[in-house]
C-alpha cells in the first residue's frame, strides 16, 4: 500500500541510464533556478523606500541612485558567477571556491551559509505568499501556518518527482510573473509619457533633504540589495543543466540577471515617478499596479502571479540545496545520505531534509518569518564575500591571460559585498547576532563529520604490511525458544557450516529447563543444549553472558562467533508486532557486538525459505 501511495505521489523509479534526459535546458532551468532571484522584485524596491520613509517622503529621489548602486553590484556578482561556473563546472559555487581558494574552514563558512540560507529561502517565500492568500481571503488568516506547512509539502513532493517535471510546472507561473512585470512597466511607462501622471508626484533628482546620512543611505542600499537573494543559486546547480553544462549555466544565469535587472529597474523607477510611499496594508507593486490599471483583471493578474511566486520562490532552495548538500558531503562533510539519488533521479534525501527544516521553522516562528529577512540576506551576503575573495586569489595566483580584467571585476565585487555585509551586522545587529553562534557551530559539526569519517576510512583501509589472523573455525550459538519448523530449519543449516553447535533455551523455572532438556536429547541428541536459568525472568541478560564467554574462549583459538536467530514471516506484515519481539531484543544487543555476526534464518508459514 505504502509503495502504491509513493507511485501515485512521487511516480515510477527512473533507471540511472535515464539521468541524460532529466537535467535541464535553459528555459527550464531558469524557471526552477532563478525563482528566488526574480521574485525579489517583489520587494527589493520595497525595502529601499521603508528606509527613506524614516527621514521623508522628500528623500524617495535617492531610490534612483541606490537602484543605480544595486544594479552595479548584480553585474558584477554576474559577471564574478560567471566566471565561477566555467572555473568550478562541477558545481558547489561558493563552497568550492572558499574552500580551494581560501581553506577548509572559509570554505565550510560558505557552505554553512548558504545550507541555512535556502532553509530560509523556503520558510520565508512560503510564508510570503501565504501573507497574500491571507491577505486575499482574511477568513483563512487563523490558519495561515498551516497552509504554509501544506504548500511545503506540495513543493517537496512535485521535487521528488524531479527536476523536468517540476521545471516544466513551474515554468508557468514563472514566465507569467515576468510577463506581467513588463505589462506593468510598459503601461507605466506609457502613462508618465502620454502625461496622465502628473511631475508633481514625485521629488526631483536632485532636491536637497535635512537630515540625510551617508550611514541611512549605505542601510538603504543594503535593504535593496534584498534583491540579489538568490543569484549564486545557478552556480550550485551545475550538473543539472544539459551539456555542455556549464554554457547552459552561464547562459541561463546572463539570461537571469538581465531579466532582473530590467524589472527591479522598471519597478523602482515606477515607485519614485508615481511617488508611491510604502505602507503597512498594500505592497509597492500593489499600488503601482492600481494606479497603473486601477482595480481591473490586470491588476489581479499582477498581484495573483507576484503571490505565487513568492511561494514558487522556494523551488529555488530546492534546487540549490541537494546539490550543496552533496557536494559538502562528498567532501565528507555531511552524512553520505545526501549523495544517493532518488527513484526520480534527484536527491531525495536532501530535499525531503529541506521540507521538514522548512516546516520546522515556520511553526517554530509561527509563519512570522519577517524578522528573519536580514538573517536571510546575511546568509547570501557571507558566501558573496567570500567566493569573490577566493576568486581574487585565484587570479593573482594562476594569472591566466586577462586575467587583470577579472581580477578588478572580483575585488569591486568583494568590497562592495563586504560593505553591505558590515552594514548589516551594524545596523541589524539585533537581528542578525545568531549568525556569530549558528555558523561557528555548523563548522564544528561539519568537521566532527569529517573526522569521523576519515577515522573509519583509516580503520577499514586494508594495509599489506599487516596481517590479520587467520579464521580456524567457526562457533555457532542458536538461541531457541522450543521445538519448531523453524528452529528445525535453522539448526540443520547450522550443522552445514560446522559441528560446533550451541543450542541456548532460556528457562524461568527448574521444571521447565528438565521437560525441555529431555524433549531436546530425544529429538537433537546430537546438537547440544546449553540451558541458562534466569531469576529475574531476562532472555537477554543471560543470553548475552553466555555469548560473552563463548566469544571470549573462541577468539583465544582464532574461531569466528555466529549468534543465528530463527525467525518466521508471518502471512500478514501486522502480524509482526505479535511475533518475533525477543529476536529483535537480540538483535539489538548484538548489534554493537565488535566480533559476533548475527544473521537470520528466516522461513514463512508455509516452510519456504
Amino acid at each position: 500500500m505504502l509503495s502504491s501511495i509513493k507511485r501515485i505521489l512521487i511516480g515510477r523509479p527512473l533507471k540511472s541510464t535515464d539521468l541524460g534526459e532529466h537535467k535541464l535546458n535553459i528555459l527550464k532551468a531558469l524557471a526552477v533556478l532563478s525563482s528566488d532571484a526574480l521574485s525579489s522584485v517583489a520587494y527589493g524596491t520595497e525595502q529601499i523606500l521603508i528606509v527613506l520613509a524614516t527621514i521623508s517622503i522628500v528623500a524617495f529621489w535617492y531610490s534612483i541612485p541606490i537602484a543605480v548602486g544595486v544594479l552595479f553590484l548584480l553585474a558584477a556578482l554576474i559577471l564574478s558567477y560567471r566566471q565561477i561556473i566555467f572555473s568550478y563546472p562541477h558545481g558547489g559555487g561558493a563552497y568550492v571556491v572558499s574552500k580551494e581558494n581560501l581553506g577548509e574552514k572559509p570554505g565550510l563558512i560558505a557552505g554553512g551559509s548558504l545550507l541555512v540560507d535556502y532553509i530560509l529561502t523556503v520558510a520565508v517565500s512560503v510564508s510570503a505568499g501565504t501573507d497574500a492568500i491571507t491577505s486575499a481571503f482574511p477568513a483563512m488568516h487563523q490558519h495561515k501556518v498551516l497552509i504554509a506547512c501544506v504548500l511545503v509539502v506540495i513543493i517537496t513532493i512535485l521535487n521528488l518527482r524531479g527536476l523536468t517535471e517540476s521545471a516544466t510546472i513551474l515554468a508557468y507561473p514563472v514566465y507569467l510573473f515576468v510577463l506581467a512585470i513588463l505589462i506593468l512597466i510598459i503601461m507605466g511607462i506609457f502613462r508618465i509619457a502620454t502625461g496622465h501622471v502628473p511631475a508633481s508626484s514625485h521629488t526631483p533628482l536632485g532636491t536637497p533633504v535635512s537630515g540625510i546620512t551617508l550611514f541611512l543611505l549605505l542601510r538603504a542600499f543594503a535593504s535593496g540589495c534584498s534583491a540579489l537573494t538568490g543569484v549564486e543559486a545557478i552556480s550550485n546547480a551545475i550538473p543539472n543543466f544539459k551539456d555542455p553544462a556549464p554554457n547552459n549555466a552561464a547562459k541561463t544565469l546572463i539570461l537571469m540577471g538581465s531579466i532582473l535587472a530590467l524589472l527591479f529597474s522598471g519597478i523602482t523607477f515606477l515607485a519614485y515617478y508615481y511617488g508611491i510611499s510604502p505602507n503597512a496594508t498594500e505592497t509597492v507593486v500593489s499600488q503601482i499596479a492600481r494606479e497603473t490599471f486601477g482595480r481591473n483583471y490586470l491588476y489581479f493578474f499582477v498581484q495573483g502571479t507576484t503571490a505565487l511566486i513568492l511561494v514558487l520562490a522556494a523551488n529555488t532552495g530546492f534546487s540549490a540545496f541537494p546539490m550543496l548538500a552533496f557536494s559538502l558531503a562528498k567532501d565528507k562533510y555531511m552524512p553520505r545520505m545526501f549523495t544517493i539519488r532518488g527513484d526520480r533521479l534527484g536527491y531525495s534525501n536532501g530535499i525531503v531534509s529541506l521540507g521538514i527544516a522548512s516546516i520546522l521553522l515556520i511553526i517554530a516562528f509561527k509563519g512570522e518569518t519577517e524578522h528573519l529577512i536580514p538573517l536571510y540576506a546575511v546568509g547570501v551576503f557571507i558566501p558573496f564575500t567570500l567566493s569573490q575573495t577566493g576568486m581574487i586569489l585565484k587570479w593573482l595566483r594562476e594569472k591566466p591571460a586577462g586575467w587583470t580584467a577579472k581580477l578588478a571585476a572580483n575585488l569591486v565585487g568583494a568590497l562592495i559585498t563586504l560593505t553591505v555585509l558590515l552594514i548589516f551586522f551594524i545596523t541589524k545587529f539585533g537581528q542578525v547576532w545568531f549568525v556569530f553562534i549558528f555558523l561557528p557551530l555548523m563548522v564544528i559539526l561539519f568537521l566532527r563529520v569529517n573526522k569521523h569519517y576519515e577515522a573509519v576510512g583509516e580503520q577499514l583501509r586494508v594495509h599489506p604490511e599487516e596481517t590479520i589472523p587467520p579464521i580456524e573455525g567457526n562457533v555457532i550459538i542458536v538461541p531457541v525458544a522450543g521445538i519448531t519448523k523453524v528452529v528445525e530449519n535453522s539448526i540443520n543449516y547450522a550443522k552445514s557450516l560446522t559441528d560446533q553447535i550451541f543450542a541456548v533455551y532460556v528457562s524461568f523455572d527448574r521444571e521447565d529447563e528438565k521437560q525441555f532438556a529431555e524433549r531436546w536429547q530425544k529429538w537433537q541428541p546430537d546438537v547440544r543444549l546449553v540451558t541458562l536459568q534466569s531469576r529475574y525472568r531476562s532472555i537477554l541478560q543471560p543470553l548475552s553472558k553466555f555469548i560473552d564467554t563463548v566469544e571470549h574462549k573462541a577468539q583465544e583459538n582464532h574461531y569466528q562467533v555466529t549468534v543465528l536467530i530463527p525467525q518466521f514471516i508471518p502471512k500478514k506484515s501486522w502480524h509482526n508486532i505479535l511475533h518475533n519481539q525477543s529476536s529483535l531484543l537480540i538483535r539489538t544487543y548484538l548489534l554493537y557486538k565488535k566480533n559476533v555476526m548475527c544473521p537470520l534464518y528466516r522461513i514463512n508459514l508455509s516452510g519456504k525459505k
